[in-house]
């Protein structure tokens, strides 16, 4: 029997409770699931994508069927690459939703035979966003209900050296 491995892409910079909400409730979907974090020179991480692959290692390791990597270009070309069939996509606030129905129906366009999955985030991880966490750190404030510690340790060594 084929294994059905599942794809939830993503900068992740920096990876969230949010995002591991998502990857731990996507484990009930699927065989394997491969955080594929998107290298995202049109956005700027704060992370290089080797800093965020290794967080989100540290972060998932307890877990046996997730495997991390980095990926450059188009999702659908990676997934090809990787034989798997679903995008796990999580979604926090109706925003979210538009856009990302939007590059489903894309995605569906350039590969049909893909598709994607959407899981709502839990509510209290709502209102969380890489972005904010990024600027609270900056601004010197507390994001360990945001982050891991692990996460929060390396936000605040990553501000001191700027």
């Amino acid at each position: 029997m084929a294994r059905h491995i599942g794809v939830y892409p993503g900068t992740f910079d920096p990876i969230t409770r949010g995002h591991l909400d998502i990857i731990e409730r996507g484990l009930t979907l699927f065989d394997e699931l491969i955080v594929a974090v998107a290298e995202g020179q049109s956005k700027a991480p704060f992370f290089s994508a080797p800093e965020r692959v290794e967080l989100i290692r540290q972060e998932t390791r307890r877990y046996k069927n997730v495997r991390v990597e980095s990926f450059d270009g188009l999702l659908i070309a990676y997934m090809k690459k990787k034989k798997a069939k679903t995008v796990l996509r999580g979604l926090r606030v109706i925003s979210d939703f538009e856009y990302e129905f939007q590059m489903a129906l894309i995605n569906r366009r350039l590969a049909p035979e893909i598709e994607t999955v959407f899981m709502m985030t839990a509510e209290n991880y709502a209102a969380v966003s890489s972005r904010f966490i990024k600027e609270i750190a900056r601004l010197g404030g507390g994001v360990g209900a945001f982050v891991t510690p692990a996460v929060a340790k390396k936000l605040k060594e990553k501000v001191r050296g700027i």
